[in-house]
């Protein structure tokens, strides 16, 4: 009987020990999951947004939900050609090819109470008919010491047909 006892003490340190660990990972894995769904769901916000816009649009304020007729840059304009504006490295941010999501989803040109931060950037090629679009959407911090925060890259082409 007290070699049972023990047998089932054991057995129960171990299973704890296992059970936290577990949920730790189901935790993390929903976190994760959570985040990365959201900077692919806001990608595809932003890149349907700049879509929208008219080729040469030079004045529209991407970075307001819903997309303002002035104070912005829209799509660049009539760009030169092989020119672009913007960029897609969240660490260095571009002005006016910036701007965040806080958790409720609502979008700011403000990092402040920012949980997501969207750049972009649009390159026209050779012939200046053909605009490249690219939207990184990343989440700004990251639920876990051992995880990279999340991102999405999406890249669209806009062609000016006349």
């Amino acid at each position: 009987m007290l070699e049972t006892l023990i047998a089932t003490a054991i057995l129960l340190v171990g299973v704890a020990g296992v059970m936290s660990l577990l949920g730790f990972s189901v935790l993390q894995n929903a976190n994760q999951g959570e985040n990365a769904t959201r900077t692919t769901e806001y990608a595809q916000d932003k890149m349907e947004s700049l879509l929208a816009l008219s080729y040469n649009d030079s004045a529209s304020d991407t970075r307001t939900y819903p997309t303002a007729t002035t104070g912005g840059s829209g799509l660049g304009g009539s760009m030169a050609a092989s020119a672009t504006v913007g960029g897609v490295d969240i660490s260095s941010p571009v002005t006016n090819f910036v701007d965040y999501v806080n958790t409720q989803g609502t979008v700011s040109s403000s990092s402040t109470n920012a949980a997501y931060i969207r750049v972009w950037r649009i390159t026209t090629d050779s012939t200046a008919r053909v605009k490249t679009i690219t939207v990184v959407a990343a989440a700004m911090s990251t639920t876990g010491a051992s995880f990279a925060a999340a991102q999405t890259r999406l890249s669209c082409y806009k062609v000016n047909l006349q």
